[in-house]
């Protein structure tokens, strides 16, 4: 058995309750992936976006759904040893890359130097939308997974004053008739690491221009490190903690918040308090 066999395998049969389950879940009860879906799966180099892309390998090969996947790369600027070692990994796990370039970091460098994360955020989702458009795909695929969706909630509420979280799906408000899915939305991070390491694979933490030092092994500090500690720390006294706020997310009891916020209107608890 060639060795991405085995990795694959190991999707299907040893975390198949902890991984496998849990996207076939995502897909089914979101409705991610629905017959004839052209499907565009970003691959960034890290462990969340390959083991996505071998996910929907394997549902392609297993699942009742017929559809069609491309796996891309959008280059925006790596260092050769970067850009190698995803090229590597792909070649590992079998995985039939296209690669494209964009060169963010450098436009990034020149225009937003001292804060260069949420530019480059932008700037890289709207290059991922306009090369879905130029394949002819309806749905762009994305590596988050369960802590993402959690930590951004709490950094919504701590740093950001709303209550919003990291949805399953989204429309495109530009590119019309593209959604973004998020597949792995229901995979814990600890069971990706664990499924990498249990295979002997490696992959880019942190490819960015600007924090290449901890581009294969430390992570950057920032507020999204500051919640997932914050988050370790509340397991241990709470082992579910984490589920309850997502679940909390699914279970908003509208009569007892001060305002909701739809399209940018506003709505208070007190224009419906008298009647």
């Amino acid at each position: 058995m060639e060795r991405y066999q085995e990795i694959e395998r190991s999707i299907i049969k040893k975390y198949r309750k902890d991984i496998w389950s849990k996207f076939v879940r995502s897909v089914q009860d979101y409705e991610l992936i629905n017959e004839n879906d052209k499907v565009m799966v970003c691959i960034s180099g890290g462990k969340d976006s390959f083991l996505l892309a071998k996910c929907i390998q394997e549902l392609i090969r297993h699942g009742k759904i017929k559809f069609e996947a491309k796996y891309v790369v959008m280059d925006p600027g790596y260092n050769e040893i970067n850009r190698k070692a995803i090229v590597e990994n792909a070649k590992i796990l079998n995985i039939p890359i296209q690669i494209f370039e964009s060169d963010i970091f450098s436009v990034v460098d020149n225009i937003a130097a001292q804060s260069p994360c949420y530019l480059c955020a932008r700037m890289r989702r709207g290059f991922l939308y306009s090369k879905a458009k130029e394949m002819g795909c309806n749905k762009i695929a994305l590596g988050h997974h369960f802590n993402d969706v959690i930590e951004t909630t709490l950094l919504s509420m701590f740093y950001g004053a709303e209550v919003k979280t990291m949805m399953p799906k989204l429309h495109s408000d530009n590119f019309e008739g593209i959604e973004l899915i998020r597949p792995l939305y229901l995979v814990r991070e600890d069971d990706i690491i664990s499924w990498s390491k249990s295979n002997g694979l490696t992959f880019l933490n942190c490819a960015c221009r600007f924090t290449e030092k901890c581009s294969i092994d430390d992570e950057n500090t920032s507020k999204r490190k500051e919640i997932k500690d914050l988050i370790r720390e509340l397991r241990k006294v709470h082992l579910d903690i984490d589920y309850n706020i997502f679940k909390a997310l699914d279970n908003i009891n509208l009569n007892c918040v001060l305002g909701t916020k739809k399209d940018g209107k506003y709505k208070s608890f007190l224009d419906d308090y008298d009647k």
